[in-house]
């Protein structure tokens, strides 16, 4: 069972995936391709990842970790055969025989991690060096499905090098006994969604960085490098008048940045009332302030109307929220800090959040606000200690020297399956 109400619920169940060797079998002509703008020391970004999950467990949290969910999954044959059609098509004779004999945990490692070509093969980009590339984004859960609700919308990502996370997501919650009575609420790569699409710039695309759920009636949606016009029209009519889905579609067209890549690299909810934003994009008169549109999905015929800046037309819906600045009030410290996913917290509890320890001009100005910033070690090492249902706010700095160089932050890392209701 999963459910997801809004973004700072207490957190019961997450799923996550350490970064694994599949980090470390990327080489620097690969990183564009990847969507990484550095190569990680894996052992360093590892530990740090570890230390987060350590974190998450002080707080009571179960962890599920998407590698074992895979494992575990592919144990059955109605799984197995799923994901071999799908990734096997495309591969050498030799390749698939190899995929098809591998035993689950070695099948998981070869979809993960990757399949190398012979290692005299030399080359520079993935199609030179591997027969089937490694995944290392994977790390970031949040993209290849998003919990609403007490159900599931399926991906479909941007770029190539992605497609294999959002089908590994797809069998895990399809097959998998905890997930596959989940109700799949859209699925945009659904061949019935599809039938009168056309294909290239006219494909869906859809990723969870770009969806935040707010409230039992209102999600936002980013449209922005990643998430398109077509997917946010496939999700709204998906979600049109189903029962159990939220009323209100926020979309907020994003300017097409790579330091904008997903709406939660811009905005995210830390408290009842109250989110961390980058002003120049999410408040009113900013910079390069969002356009917004609204699309009511009880309406007989759901269309996206032109709306106020982001915040005022959340309100209107009954999510009031005070913005705090990523970075403080310094434009420096705002630009900095919002590439280094100042503005990408995680809520553990309203009010208690994780957030990268580098980003101290936003923990300076949250402790302005009234939270209490601890680190992460002091909390694995019991100086500091955190009640969530006491209240009370607290920002938890979170190790972030190699974990950051990948570009996704705390609320990256984690997909919530279930929250406690507000």
């Amino acid at each position: 069972m999963v459910r997801v109400t809004s973004e700072v619920g207490r957190l019961r169940q997450v799923l996550v995936h350490e970064p694994g060797p599949e980090v470390d079998r990327m080489v620097p002509a690969m990183m564009e391709e990847l969507l990484f703008d550095d190569i990680l020391f894996g052992d360093r970004a590892r530990e740090e990842h570890r230390r987060f999950q350590r974190v998450l467990q002080l707080f009571g949290v179960e962890l599920l970790f998407a590698e074992d969910l895979l494992a575990e999954t592919l144990v059955r044959e109605e799984a197995r055969a799923y994901i071999l059609d799908a990734v096997s098509e495309d591969l050498p004779a030799a390749a698939r025989e190899r995929l098809v004999a591998a035993a689950p945990a070695d099948l998981v490692d070869m979809l993960v991690r990757g399949v190398r070509l012979d290692p005299s093969h030399d080359g520079l980009g993935a199609d030179e060096l591997y027969e089937l590339p490694p995944l290392p984004n994977w790390c970031f859960q949040r993209d290849p499905q998003v919990v609403i609700g007490d159900g599931v919308v399926f991906a479909a990502m941007a770029t190539t090098a992605r497609y294999r996370e959002a089908l590994l997501s797809r069998a895990i919650f399809r097959f998998h006994p905890r997930l596959a009575a989940t109700p799949v609420r859209f699925d945009p790569l659904d061949p019935a969604s599809e039938r009168h699409l056309v294909a290239g710039l006219h494909r869906p695309c859809l990723e969870g960085g770009d969806v935040l759920v707010l409230s039992p009636e209102v999600i936002a949606v980013g449209l922005s490098e990643r998430t398109n016009r077509v997917g946010v029209q496939r999700l709204a009519r998906g979600l049109a008048r189903r029962e159990g889905a939220p009323r209100w579609l926020v979309i907020v067209e994003l300017p097409h940045r790579r330091a904008y890549m997903h709406l939660d690299t811009l905005f995210t909810p830390i408290d009842r009332g109250m989110a961390l934003v980058h002003p120049p994009v999410m408040l009113a008169g900013g910079l390069e302030e969002a356009r917004v549109y609204e699309v009511d999905l009880h309406a007989a015929a759901p269309q996206a109307q032109a709306a106020d800046h982001p915040l005022a037309t959340l309100g209107r819906h009954g999510v009031e929220l005070e913005p705090v600045p990523c970075g403080g009030s310094d434009p420096v410290s705002q630009q900095r800090e919002q590439w280094t996913d100042g503005a990408n917290a995680f809520a553990l509890a309203p009010g208690v959040i994780a957030l990268y320890d580098r980003n101290v001009a936003t923990a300076e100005e949250l402790a302005r606000r009234g939270f209490r910033v601890v680190t992460g070690e002091d909390l694995l090492l019991g100086r500091e200690e955190v009640d969530p249902a006491e209240p009370g706010r607290v920002c938890v700095l979170i190790a972030s020297h190699e974990l950051s160089r990948a570009r996704g932050g705390p609320h990256c890392l984690t997909h919530p399956l279930v929250r406690d209701d507000l």
